[in-house]
């Protein structure tokens, strides 16, 4: 249980000032495909707070594109 924990904060990062998770990584934590856990979001929008989700620029991608490959060298703190 304890290793799932961390297992999933090591998934949390900052953006925008904000803890984010990754749609296609909160889509495995519970186990469907990423297009179904988008479109349920869609179809109940009203359940959800208006900052629940956001899309990312293609600059901010790519800074983070990069820091995953630094990140799976070892080399980011």
């Amino acid at each position: 249980m304890e290793l799932q924990i961390v297992q999933i904060q090591n998934k949390i990062r900052e953006i925008r000032g904000q803890n984010v998770m990754f749609d296609f990584e909160l889509a495995e934590l519970y186990q469907v495909e990423t297009r179904q856990l988008n479109q349920s979001v869609k179809r109940n929008l009203k359940r959800f707070p208006a900052d629940f989700m956001f899309q990312l620029t293609t600059d901010e991608w790519e800074i983070l594109k990069s820091q995953f490959v630094i990140s799976s060298w070892g080399w980011c703190p």
